[in-house]
């Protein structure tokens, strides 16, 4: 027996391996069994248990109550199957191998034969290699087979167990599945590890969800409430300040104590507006794609934030605290936008621009901040009218900043991304079980998120009519009333509206409450298009700037610019700073150039460029053929590419492409 016992040890006596995620499992096990013949340990040795006495025992469950009831109210329903269906037993112990319960034991034999009871202890010392004590010691999670037990004793079955960490990191317990029938081994190893997954992620929740914002995020949106999604906890300034293992293997660094912003292309604003049934799309680290979904804390707090704790905080003297103005000099003179009382530059976050940078010498655009601005003090709301992406929610950003709102919150909402069914219970909110599907805290709703601070309802044109009618109701009342609730909430709220539709048109047709429409209407503004703009060549300049001082990139040609100055811009303000980041991205050189710029840029631009000369009728060589007019221009110019495309009024692209066709055929 004992050369059967010999030949069946896979120990290398030689050295004992260290516990390492380069082990193999065979290592693991060479290395448990090195260290139970150190323990004094035969193969023929009894089981051990060091059972504990029934008054201990009923003190160690006490203190590991929140454990007990997590593992069993919050994680083992999702696994009922696997009780009802297999000889297995499923063990939690404590991180010294005690166990504190057991579930499933009526399949699995009699306690006498198996020893996994309250009380018993699952070490290595003294009961040998076995799936709790060797977890407990490696730190990891493992199985062990039935000739892998270092006891005979334990033969019988096989264990598989994943051991516990806190929101510490430091490790509780261990879940252990143990059968003595032929279950699918993979199958059993990765549910235990499944499992005490989600015992984590329930700690963290329990640990965090009443103060805290928590992220879920995954690669596939539909995966986003499973176990194996990555968990960040954040605090009100975006901290992480706990993350469960998941978020650190798929992000491959140490998330402790960086900033949201650091790890997601978010700000924590952004994530403190989020509607709680939107997944966001973001990009983590710079290159990986994830869907996240924001959960808000329970206790919803309405802390007013302090700049005065910014390391760049600077007292004012008192002269300065009373007015304080900023001054921006073109070519008309100096335009000067008084601050509200008591808003400091500092106050102001580094994405928000100042208000006298929205206009660079277009008189329209100036009269129309001076307005939004001197009205944002006024209880008037406000509707601005522009093309999609022109800027209508920068411009609202700079006037929240810029207001004696700006220490409260602004609450974005596009209501045409927020699912019809659903836009009423985000902007209301709703008590818990108001309807199927509803969280079980209930929801404040967006509106009551902007109290004292400043609503923003992009997209408002989109707006179902029954949300119409109740967001009248509490634009007359001031109260909001939650879904499932007869109580009302007193709010105060700036409203600033925007659409790029014509909604007195959308009146006459009955898709909008005219009731609805004097009631946001009070100062209607017309923010211009890109295009239309007279200080578009600044405006590019300006934003050119500002993306350098995100990230160096290449300085801008005077050729570079007039090229994009002649654009249409049919995505506006949006469409610029996309193709100014490709471009930026896309230059080796340390000038930028037309060749780095996307494709479509430059089909918006001869489309743009043979629009205008047809409806012109001017220049008789834009009359003639582009596949006649490239070659002769460049022939008359001698191969210079540049006048070639200034003179045709096309791109340095749209040469090369009519050059190319020309010597091909």
């Amino acid at each position: 027996m004992q050369d059967e016992d010999q030949q069946k040890q896979p120990v290398d006596h030689r050295e004992t391996p260290e516990p390492s995620m380069a082990q193999t499992h065979k290592d693991r096990i060479q290395a448990s069994w090195y260290r139970c013949e150190q323990f004094g340990l035969d193969h023929g040795s009894r089981p051990d248990f060091a059972a504990l006495p029934k008054g201990t025992l009923i003190d160690l469950v006490d203190q590991h109550r929140s454990l007990l009831e997590t593992t069993e109210n919050e994680v083992l329903p999702y696994y009922e199957n696997i009780l009802s269906n297999s000889a297995c037993m499923i063990v939690l112990a404590d991180r010294q191998g005690h166990v504190l319960n057991t579930w499933g034991q009526p399949r699995f034999g009699s306690a006498a034969e198996h020893g996994l009871i309250g009380g018993n202890q699952w070490t290595e010392m003294g009961v040998g290699t076995n799936a709790i004590g060797t977890a407990l010691i490696t730190g990891e999670a493992i199985q062990v087979g039935r000739d892998e037990h270092f006891l005979r004793a334990n033969r019988f079955m096989v264990g598989s167990a994943s051991p516990i960490y806190n929101t510490k990191n430091d490790l509780v317990g261990v879940l252990d599945i143990s059968s003595d029938a032929y279950l699918p081994q993979d199958h059993t190893f990765g549910m235990v590890k499944l499992m005490s997954l989600s015992v984590e992620n329930r700690l963290i929740f329990s640990a965090f969800q009443q103060a805290h914002f928590i992220l879920s995020f995954n690669t596939n949106v539909v995966s986003l409430d499973s176990h194996w999604s990555g968990i960040l906890v954040l605090d009100e300034n975006g901290t992480i300040v706990s993350a469960n293992r998941r978020a650190e293997v798929v992000l491959a660094r140490d998330l402790a104590l960086l900033n949201i912003n650091q790890v997601f292309d978010v700000e924590m604003r952004d994530i403190k507006h989020q509607p709680v049934s939107l997944p966001m799309k973001l990009i983590a680290m710079g290159r990986y794609q994830f869907y996240v979904k924001v959960i808000p804390p329970v206790q919803q707090i309405m802390r007013v934030p302090d700049f005065r704790q910014r390391a760049d905080y600077v007292a004012p003297s008192p002269s300065e605290a009373l007015v304080m103005k900023e001054e921006n000099t073109h070519n008309d003179g100096v335009v000067k936008i008084a601050k509200a009382p008591n808003v400091k530059v500092t106050d102001i976050p580094d994405n928000v621009i100042p208000l006298a940078e929205l206009q660079h010498g277009d008189e329209r655009v100036e009269r129309l901040v001076r307005q939004a601005h001197k009205i944002m003090e006024k209880d008037i709301p406000i509707l601005i009218h522009g093309e999609t992406g022109a800027g209508k929610e920068i411009f609202v950003r700079s006037l929240h900043y810029h207001s004696s709102r700006a220490k409260e919150m602004l609450v974005a909402v596009n209501c045409a991304a927020i699912p019809a069914e659903l836009v009423e219970s985000e902007l209301f909110g709703y008590e818990k079980g108001a309807f199927t599907g509803a969280q079980n805290r209930g929801s404040i709703g967006l509106i009551r998120r902007a109290h004292r601070g400043t609503l923003f309802l992009d997209e408002i044109g989109e707006m179902p009519m029954p949300v119409q009618s109740r967001l009248l109701r509490v634009l007359q009342e001031r109260v909001v009333t939650p879904l499932g609730s007869t109580d009302v909430f007193p709010v105060d709220i700036k409203l600033i509206s925007a659409t790029n539709r014509i909604l007195k048109e959308e009146v006459k047709e009955g898709r909008f409450r005219q009731d609805l429409y004097y009631r946001i209407s009070g100062l209607n503004i017309e923010l211009p298009a890109l295009r239309e703009r007279s200080d578009k060549a600044a405006l590019i300049q300006y934003l050119h700037h500002r993306l350098r001082l995100e990230e160096p990139g290449p300085a801008l040609s005077q050729d570079m610019l007039e090229l994009l100055a002649r654009h249409p811009w049919p995505g506006n303000m949006r469409q610029l700073a996309h193709v100014l980041k490709v471009g930026m991205a896309m230059a080796d050189e340390a000038t930028l150039e037309d060749w780095h710029l996307p494709d479509d840029f430059f089909d918006d631009l001869d489309a743009a460029t043979q629009f205008t000369a047809t409806d012109a009728g001017s220049m008789p060589e834009q009359d003639e053929p582009l596949d006649r007019l490239i070659p002769r221009l460049l022939t008359e110019f001698k191969g210079n590419v540049s006048q070639t495309a200034k003179t045709a009024g096309v791109s340095r692209n749209t040469v090369y492409k009519y050059a190319k066709l020309k010597v091909e055929g």
